[in-house]
């Protein structure tokens, strides 16, 4: 297992892995990330922000997910988690826990809090997220493009 930052040539492997995992959610909607116009260049897009970045993880030399840090539209101090995504074969095996670890240890050297928006019923990840200190929020912060997501998780870095 590895992880690194994401290249240019791993742009359509990490949107296949996000769009297949929504698909297979039936989260193939509107308001979700399945629909984000930067899945086409991920690489290009977490690269033009000031303190963010996407990171891969490969599992015998293949890319199975991935996970991103970008500061969250009109807030001071707060990033967003991003793209959390792996793949079913990826699935169970920690890495999860692994990724949010990088991103988590990036995302404290540049901010003080880090937000995320899940749904509900995606429990594996919510248990995740909590497991890492974030606490859930009444309602969602601005700033953020996935409308149908339904639940809003806050953690303080620092």
């Amino acid at each position: 297992m590895i992880i690194r930052e994401i290249k240019k040539e791993d742009n359509a492997i990490v949107k296949e892995i996000i769009q297949s995992s929504l698909r297979s959610l039936g989260l193939a909607i509107p308001g979700t990330a399945y629909f984000d116009p930067q899945l086409n260049d991920l690489h290009q897009y977490y690269s033009n922000l000031q303190h963010a970045k996407y990171w891969v993880i490969e599992m015998e030399g293949e890319v199975v997910g991935g996970i991103g840090i970008a500061p969250l539209n009109e807030h001071v101090n707060v990033c967003e988690l991003q793209k959390l995504y792996l793949s079913e074969k990826a699935q169970g095996l920690g890495f999860g826990k692994k990724l949010m670890e990088t991103a988590l240890s990036f995302a404290s050297k540049h901010y003080s809090k880090c937000y995320l928006e899940t749904m509900h019923e995606l429990k594996t990840a919510c248990l995740l997220y909590e497991k890492f200190g974030f606490t859930l929020l009444d309602e969602p912060l601005s700033g953020s493009d996935h409308s149908a997501m339904d639940t809003y998780y806050l953690k303080y870095l620092r």
